[in-house]
Order: structure tokens, then sequence, then C-alpha cells
């Protein structure tokens, strides 16, 4: 997907930060909303965070494993 290491590893490290603000935001909702709003957000969030690792996070590790942080290995 993306050949340069350098901008593939930035890539990585952004959806990595993502990944980790939208884990923050369903701790949110769970906190502040109902149990409907909260699965609901879960979910749609779940779709979301599966499409980075799937369309985006694997392919670039596939080419450039040496940045495929552990916690994904």
């Amino acid at each position: 997907m993306i050949k340069d290491a350098t901008v593939a590893k930035w890539v990585s490290d952004l959806m990595l930060e993502f990944g980790k603000k939208l884990d923050e935001s369903v701790a949110e909702v769970q906190n502040n909303c109902s149990n409907e709003e909260f699965v609901a957000y879960r979910k749609a969030i779940g779709r979301v965070m599966g499409d980075m690792l799937l369309e985006v996070m694997n392919p670039i590790y596939t080419a450039h494993p040496e940045i495929k942080p552990k916690e994904l290995r």
C-alpha cells in the first residue's frame, strides 16, 4: 500500500493514535449515555476500527513488518 517506510510508520502511528481516541470515546459514551446508545456506538466504532485494521494497517504491516507494534503481533 505505502512503499515509503517513513510514511508507513507515520500512518501506522496515526492509526494507533486514532484507535486510542476511538477507545476513549467508547468509554465516554458508556459513562454518559444510555446502554442502548452505548451498544449502538460501540458497534459502529468496532466497524470503523476493523476497517482501519484490515484496510490500512494490515497492508502497511505486510509491506513493513518491522514497524508492526508488538501488541498487534
